[in-house]
Order: C-alpha cells, then sequence, then structure tokens
C-alpha cells in the first residue's frame, strides 16, 4: 500500500470565487443595521474575521451581541444567495478535485470559513464525497498565517505535514503551510509573488503531473504569463 498523501484547499479565492455573494451580504446586512459600506471597506476587509471587520465598521457601537448577531446575519445570507444561484468552481477545480480523488489522494478543506457556509458550498459544487475532512472557523483558534488550520486537517486525515500540499491564493495562506512543513500550489489572478513552491494564475495551467512532482521535490517553480 502506498503511503497516504493529501491535498489541504483553501476555499473562498481558491475553490470559488466566491467575493461577488459575500459583497452582497455584507452590503445588505450592514443597509438593515443603518450602515453604508463601500465596495473598498469590503476589499479592504478581505481574508479578515468577522468581528475584526464589524468592529472597525461599527466602532464604539459594536457590542458582542451585536457582531455576533450581525455576523450571523451577514453569513446566513450568504448561504441563501449561494443555495439560490448555485456557485462555481474556479478554471480547473473541478477536474483536479474529481482527478486527485480517483488518483487516490485524501482531501481537506482548510478554511477559515463557518462550517456551514462550507458545506453549502460543497454541496452545491457536487463534490462533497470528494472530501475527507473539513476544518473551518470554529475549529481553530488562530488564523492564517498561524499553521494551525493545515495542521489540523493534516490530522483529520491522518497524513504528517510532509505528504500534503496545500492550495491557496492568499500570501498569508502560503505562510502558514511553510511553517507547517507543507508544500504549496498558488493561485495568484494578479501574479502578486505569492512565495508557493508552484505559482500558477489558474490551475487549469497546471501540468497533469503537477501535485505527483511537488510531492516527490522534483518541481521547479514554474512562470507563466
Amino acid at each position: 500500500m502506498s503511503m497516504a498523501r493529501a491535498v489541504l484547499w483553501d476555499m473562498d479565492g481558491t475553490l470559488i470565487d466566491s467575493a461577488e455573494f459575500h459583497w452582497m451580504s455584507w452590503r445588505d446586512t450592514m443597509a438593515n443595521e443603518g450602515v453604508a459600506i463601500t465596495q473598498e471597506q469590503f476589499l479592504s476587509s478581505f481574508g479578515q474575521r468577522n468581528d475584526s471587520i464589524i468592529s472597525r465598521w461599527l466602532g464604539a457601537a459594536a457590542t458582542h451581541e451585536r457582531i455576533e448577531r450581525i455576523g450571523n446575519a451577514k453569513e446566513g445570507l450568504y448561504r441563501d444567495l449561494v443555495r439560490k444561484n448555485g456557485i462555481s468552481p474556479l478554471p480547473g477545480v473541478a477536474s483536479w478535485v474529481h482527478r486527485l480523488h480517483e488518483q487516490g489522494w485524501l482531501q481537506a478543506i482548510a478554511s477559515s470559513a463557518p462550517r456551514l457556509n462550507i458545506e453549502v458550498v460543497l454541496e452545491a459544487l457536487g463534490a462533497c464525497h470528494c472530501f475527507q475532512g473539513i476544518v473551518s472557523a470554529e475549529d481553530v483558534h488562530r488564523g492564517k498565517p498561524d499553521p494551525e488550520v493545515y495542521l489540523t486537517a493534516a490530522s483529520r486525515v491522518g497524513v504528517p505535514p510532509e505528504r500534503c500540499i496545500v492550495v491557496e491564493d492568499a500570501a498569508a495562506g502560503i505562510e502558514g503551510a511553510r511553517r507547517a512543513g507543507m508544500r504549496s500550489i498558488g493561485v495568484s489572478h494578479k501574479d502578486n509573488h505569492l512565495g508557493a513552491n508552484v505559482v500558477v494564475q489558474s490551475l487549469d495551467l497546471l501540468g497533469s503531473s503537477a501535485f505527483e512532482e511537488l510531492l516527490q521535490g522534483s518541481c521547479w517553480p514554474t512562470k507563466n504569463g
């Protein structure tokens, strides 16, 4: 039996482009609170936890109860949008998830999104059966770049860190993978310098043995324009 190996996926911006639904749900939830937010404010909040986002937008009016209520309302709205409209995987994602599954790789989601969001997205993608583990916001105390989310995901699928490959679109996530002792594939739409072992603009540009080669350590950093 060959040794187990795993791919740990970030979700937002890596598996799916969910920015539009997150923007709509933040905008409408904050409008219900009498607070107008701009798209710039939304974009600068990317990758942060809801409690810190809401505190910044509400200032002194941000009580613990209010933060929790607004956060829950926003995530509920987001899930409704995904259920109603469906959500598409980013280019190359669906074929890779299924190919890795067929080749016997274990796969897990390692995301700072709430668990219910992850479940709704996997359902919309029809990919639940391809994933053996989910690590969500509720499962970790420290966000990326702390390696906790990846180490937790690796232990859930029972694979040592050096046999795991992380797929990420954010610098903090790539740094977390490095601290966890894992190799990484960075998906960069803007070609900003992610410190990943391999960087591509989208996953459909990866060679057919990219994961294999990266795990064996025979992969050179790639550039593509």
